[in-house]
């Protein structure tokens, strides 16, 4: 860049020797003597003169003339070779940071706890992975041209033009700061505007992500009109921040510019004086030279102006990423982490408090669920059966009191060996645009196609896999949208049974199947679960009668426990639940 630079001003200096050449009557009668080495100015400068001098002196002011034409192309030669180079290297420079910032902001993210997920807007997250990152990609361009490459060039240019009139240069360096005091302030005015419209860019992607993903209910109650509202104002507001800064943006241009070309006539007045002045020794020639050396600043000054003002958009897209990228999880690894590879003897609850904001969902819990053993969690909606499960592998943490794997806390052990033990089947079938085969290895890369078809077979997914277009290849859409309910499921128990944990955590695990194959795959669980730790939730009391204890929960707390058998007796919540499902 700084080569480029140096060769492109070196163009323009030596337009001053040419125009001795053509319109200087009168040149020195000796050639001036070659100067030793040194790292100065001057040294250059003497020697390009030597050489000059000889060849008018030897050959004539043409072949001078000839001599400075071919210095000019091999100036520009080596100057757009440089600047090439440059590209190429600012153009690597920002597509590996792009492409470093993407998947460290992934890193991060997914690294967080699950509750941050709960709490965010997607669309909000999606426009700083996106959109934020595309502007701070734009600004790494403004960073390496407008904060780098041309300060670089207006200080080289600087030294140039102080070398050839100290007292112009001077002159110039006191009208210059007139510009960038009105630029300063348009700046300012856009950095506030550049961060209302990322943030309104993040609540329009939010709205879109919820609209597409429920469009089935949006339809189903009329609300297209209500979502295209809510979509339209939130797009006036977009329109109209981008509209003030964009007016902010192309102001900056013309003003520049209008206050460049008032700057270069009142230096060409002023420098003319000195020209004209009779005790002047500042030749025609070099003022020239100036002139053509201070409008070459011009384009870097204003690049530099504009690059300053794109930049801020860059900045505010930054900082919204860095404010992601700076949040802690709540589920952190003790530096000293244990590494768990099997599981011996239980799980145990210890006096586990938890609350999601103010309220405690779960208060004073306290329970084992020894290895090999079947618990059933069961109790009205919002009681906590599903936070009591997600302690397991530590999506969540509780509050007071512990959760502890054979007799070790869990916040002891490495988060990776511990979720390696646990299986998880959620209510929502979680699936992805992938083929079946895939969706079923899910972070199993080495598993060989017959255990996928075992797995398959075991939770009764074969057969209706077999039927599909393309087998096992067959991609099932966005969330598996090409599947029914019940066929989502089972390619969820599949993955489970794949995984082939000692301890699984089924939550809800059969509420989308029909009758047919709710009981094909309530048997196949039966044989899963085997010899393994179970720790099924369930609405359907049905389905958990055959459990080894049944805990129901209710308002956060236990209160009642016991097997189907026990509690039937005790003529409670259970048995009050079980006949209101059975009328």
């Amino acid at each position: 860049m700084v080569l480029g630079i140096v060769f492109g001003a070196f163009n323009l200096v030596l337009i001053i020797p040419m125009l001795e050449v053509l319109f200087t009557a009168k040149l020195p009668e000796t050639i001036p003597v070659l100067p030793e080495f040194s790292f100065t100015s001057d040294y250059v400068l003497q020697v390009f003169n030597h050489y000059f001098f000889y060849i008018i002196k030897s050959f004539g002011r043409k072949e001078a003339l000839l001599f400075v034409c071919s210095l000019i192309v091999v100036c520009v030669l080596l100057a757009n070779t440089f600047r090439y180079l440059e590209r190429m290297i600012a153009t690597k420079i920002r597509v590996d940071l792009v492409r470093k910032l993407r998947v460290h902001i992934f890193e991060k993210v997914t690294l967080l706890h699950l509750g941050f997920f709960n709490t965010r807007r997607k669309g909000d997250l999606i426009s700083r992975f996106t959109g934020d990152v595309m502007e701070v990609e734009g600004a790494v361009l403004n960073l390496l041209k407008a904060v780098v490459k041309d300060p670089i060039t207006i200080t080289v240019y600087f030294v140039m033009l102080f070398l050839l009139s100290p007292k112009l240069t001077l002159f110039t360096l006191i009208v210059l700061p007139v510009t960038g005091t009105v630029l300063a302030k348009i700046v300012n005015a856009l950095k506030r505007q550049a961060k209302l419209s990322q943030e309104s860019l993040g609540r329009l992607v939010n709205i879109l992500d919820e609209t597409f993903s429920g469009m089935r209910v949006v339809k189903a109650f009329n609300a297209r009109g209500f979502v295209l509202q809510k979509l339209q104002h939130e797009a006036d507001h977009y329109r109209k921040v981008n509209k003030s800064m964009a007016y902010k943006n192309e102001m900056a241009a013309p003003v520049s510019e209008i206050l460049g070309v008032a700057i270069v006539a009142i230096i060409i007045y002023f420098g003319g004086s000195l020209v004209l002045s009779e005790n002047s020794d500042f030749k025609p020639s070099e003022f020239m030279g100036f002139l053509a050396l201070f409008t070459m600043i011009i384009q870097p000054a204003k690049s530099f102006s504009n690059g300053i003002t794109q930049l801020q958009k860059g900045i505010a897209s930054g900082k919204r990423i860095f404010t992601l990228m700076d949040l802690e999880s709540e589920i952190t690894e003790k530096p000293n982490a244990k590494k768990i590879e099997s599981f011996h003897d239980k799980i145990e609850f210890k006096n586990v408090w938890f609350s999601y904001q103010s309220e405690f969902v779960l208060q004073d819990v306290s329970l084992i669920i020894p290895k090999g053993k079947t618990v059933a969690l069961v109790g009205p909606s919002g009681g906590g059966k599903s936070t009591l499960a997600d302690l397991v592998p530590r999506f969540y943490d509780p509050i007071k009191g512990e959760v502890l794997l054979d007799g070790i806390p869990i916040k002891d052990l490495t988060l990776h060996s511990l979720r390696g033990l646990i299986g998880v089947v959620t209510q929502e079938s979680i699936l992805f645009h992938d083929t079946i085969f895939n969706n079923i290895a899910f972070g199993m890369p080495d598993a060989t196609e017959e255990a996928v078809v075992r797995a398959a077979k075991i939770a009764n997914a074969h057969d209706f896999i077999m039927q599909t277009e393309l087998g096992y290849q067959t991609v099932i859409g966005e969330r598996g949208s090409r599947l029914s309910g019940g066929q989502r499921q089972r390619l969820s128990i599949a993955r489970a049974v794949l995984k082939n944990p000692p301890i699984l955590i089924l939550d809800e695990a059969t509420s989308a199947l029909d009758t047919e194959s709710e009981k094909l795959v309530q048997e196949a669980i039966g044989h899963l679960m085997e010899n393994r730790t179970s720790l099924i939730i369930a609405h359907r009391l049905s389905t958990i009668q055959h459990a080894d204890e049944i805990v129901v929960i209710q308002n956060g707390v236990i209160a009642e426990r016991g097997n189907h058998r026990e509690l039937m007796d005790k003529n409670g919540i259970y048995r009050r639940l079980t006949e209101i499902q059975q009328a």
